[in-house]
């Protein structure tokens, strides 16, 4: 019997923007939050809750994973379907890159925000509605 592959959530964002970075990683049912992450811009928050589900992937001993979230500009920069345009980007990318060492998803998904269980965690954390759900 083949298992299931393991879906790992990640959303980050900065109240304000740029302001201070809060992150959040679903997998198998656990919501794993950051707050200690510094300032930054939503972007930066992206690709550190896009880290942090590598880190929570690999903490988990799981070959076998995907990372799925909802920003489309990092997950395609990340995948390296799209070139990163600034230094921090450029910088983000090579960090993810190097974490990879220890283990690469087997698939980078973009979701629809309202389908991002990290994203909703996240909401629900600052009591937003979902449709309120942060703009990182």
């Amino acid at each position: 019997m083949r298992s299931r592959r393991l879906k790992i959530f990640f959303d980050g964002g900065c109240r304000p923007n740029p302001g201070r970075i809060e992150v959040a990683v679903v997998a198998r049912g656990a919501t794993y939050f950051f707050d200690d992450l510094g300032c930054g811009t939503s972007s930066d928050a992206e690709w550190l809750a896009l880290r942090r589900a590598l880190q929570v992937a690999h903490s988990l001993e799981e070959p076998d994973f995907e990372l799925i979230g909802d920003c489309a500009h990092v997950i395609s920069q990340a995948s390296g379907l799209s070139r990163c345009r600034t230094a921090a980007a450029l910088d983000h990318r090579a960090k993810f890159q190097g974490a990879m060492a220890s283990g690469k998803p087997k698939r980078l998904r973009w979701t629809p925000r309202n389908q991002n269980l990290a994203g909703i965690a996240l909401a629900r954390r600052r009591g937003l509605s979902s449709h309120e759900a942060p703009t990182a």
